[in-house]
């Protein structure tokens, strides 16, 4: 029996399209090995049928763990996590120098691993607290408007300012005489290939990047996160109970209640005066507790609007 017979009617151009969804909010997702950030958030995106979504921060295609995913209005706030501390378990193998700092580069030199744990530890401690770093040829800093990885992938070479990093923790969890898994805890620009590779080189047998989770971002942990397949087989219901508020990705702010005039004169663009303001970026709530985005605040009490999220519904 036809669709046509069973009272349906046969979508034109191909199978019909899922309707996407306003839908706004944060997801911790756990990002497999094997795909990029981007799509990632494009699996992601397509299981919630949601109109709009970005990531915070990019993960390599090799690289696991945790990937904050921004829907809606709360990608006005995702710069947010750009500038907040992470934290990884990466697995450094010694003897082995590649093109990439990691696995999936070619192998350029292999030596003998002759280092003890004690070795190893001592090996360490150099790279503890405020460090430099020279970013890696693979890598998407731009050079004249094209990403270091493209001029990478041609050979050629381009000269870059090494950069000030903090390691804040730096700490040895197992060793078997060619693996080291290490947990790190850094601050933003830290790119743990580029630190397996300064360490080989102070151990004078080369290492590289054999495996990478990411476990923290800002104040959101692994342990809070869904895999896209765990996503995939929950009901709609059970996918929504996942997403943090849109304001999720800025509580280390200070807040303040605007009543309702404050809050319509605010949504109008006009400077708003609050008695609890101090200065600079808070954020701002509605009388019944609503997220109406971030001000600026003077320290005369003056609150302006920085970015507001939109008044639209939004799908629960």
């Amino acid at each position: 029996m036809s669709a046509a017979q069973e009272g349906g009617s046969r979508p034109q151009g191909g199978a019909a399209r899922k309707k996407r969804t306003r839908l706004d909010g944060v997801l911790l997702l756990d990002k497999p090995s094997g795909i990029s950030s981007q799509g990632a958030v494009s699996r992601a995106k397509g299981i919630f049928s949601a109109a709009k979504a970005g990531h915070t921060g990019t993960l390599d295609p090799m690289a696991t763990g945790l990937l904050p995913i921004a829907f809606g209005e709360a990608t006005k706030f995702a710069h947010a996590l750009l500038d907040a501390d992470k934290g990884y378990r990466a697995t450094v193998r010694l003897g082995v120098t590649t093109t990439t700092g990691d696995l999936e580069g070619e192998v350029v030199r292999e030596a003998p691993v002759e280092v003890d744990r004690e070795v190893l530890e001592a090996a360490l401690a150099p790279f503890r607290g405020e460090i430099s770093q020279m970013p890696p040829m693979y890598s998407a800093l731009k050079h004249a408007g094209r990403p270091l990885y493209e001029y990478a992938r041609a050979g050629t070479e381009i000269p870059r300012a090494p950069r000030r990093i903090t390691i804040r923790a730096l700490t040895l969890e197992s060793f078997d005489g060619t693996d080291a898994c290490i947990e790190v805890a850094c601050t933003k620009g830290t790119y743990i290939r580029v630190l397996a590779e300064d360490i080989g080189k102070a151990l004078g047998c080369g290492a590289t990047l054999a495996a990478l989770r990411r476990t923290q971002v800002g104040r959101f942990s692994l342990e809070s996160a869904v895999t896209l397949a765990a996503l995939a087989e929950m009901t709609e219901e059970e996918r929504l109970a996942r997403l943090l508020p849109a304001d999720a990705l800025l509580e280390g702010l200070p807040s303040l209640a605007l009543d309702t005039e404050q809050a319509r004169r605010m949504a109008h663009g006009q400077v708003v005066v609050h008695p609890d303001a101090a200065g600079g970026l808070v954020r701002v709530y509605g009388p019944d507790s609503a997220f109406l985005g971030l001000a600026e605040a003077s320290d005369d009490g003056a609150l302006t609007a920085h970015r507001l999220v939109s008044s639209e519904p939004v799908k629960a």
